[in-house]
């Protein structure tokens, strides 16, 4: 993992835990079908409301995203687009690009971001989740090399 991904995650991590908030943590929701069987979908816009982070693959400690910033992303067929509104630089972060995803991987490949977004996606294009989807809320899940959970961003759906 190259230092400029790790101060990233640190960034957001730090800019997200000013305000603490318990969330109860959720059963495995990556269920790819609902009553009907209707698909669920990453279709749509989605607000980053918390984080998790884990030890030993158990969520030890969670965050809400607060009023400090406000991200959104937002999914189309092939493509995802994710902004991040920072009070104090208006036009950091952003990113752009493909994704993908089958059972419980996320894969999204950025093609270009914000002046910061473009120094990371310029050493690394793709980034790698693992991916918890219910109809109304999922969660991008950063792990390891081996395999364990590090941290997860929350997201709900808004359309």
């Amino acid at each position: 993992m190259s230092n400029k991904i790790l101060l990233l995650g640190l960034a957001l991590l730090f800019i997200s835990s000013c305000k603490e908030q318990d969330y109860k943590v959720t059963e495995n929701i990556q269920t790819k079908e609902i009553s009907g069987n209707k698909q669920i979908s990453l279709n749509g816009t989605w607000e980053l409301i918390g984080f998790y982070n884990y030890k030993d693959n158990v969520v030890v400690d969670s965050f809400s995203n607060n009023t400090i910033s406000r991200q959104v992303k937002m999914y189309s067929d092939n493509k995802v687009m994710w902004c991040k509104l920072l009070k104090s630089d208006s036009i950091e972060f952003f990113g752009y690009g493909s994704y993908n995803h089958n059972d419980d991987i996320l894969t999204e490949t950025l093609e270009f971001g914000s002046a910061f977004m473009n120094d990371i996606i310029q050493e690394q294009q793709e980034f790698n989740f693992k991916l918890q989807l219910s109809e109304n809320r999922f969660e991008q899940i950063e792990i390891d090399e081996e395999g364990n959970k590090i941290y997860s961003e929350n997201y709900v759906r808004v359309e």
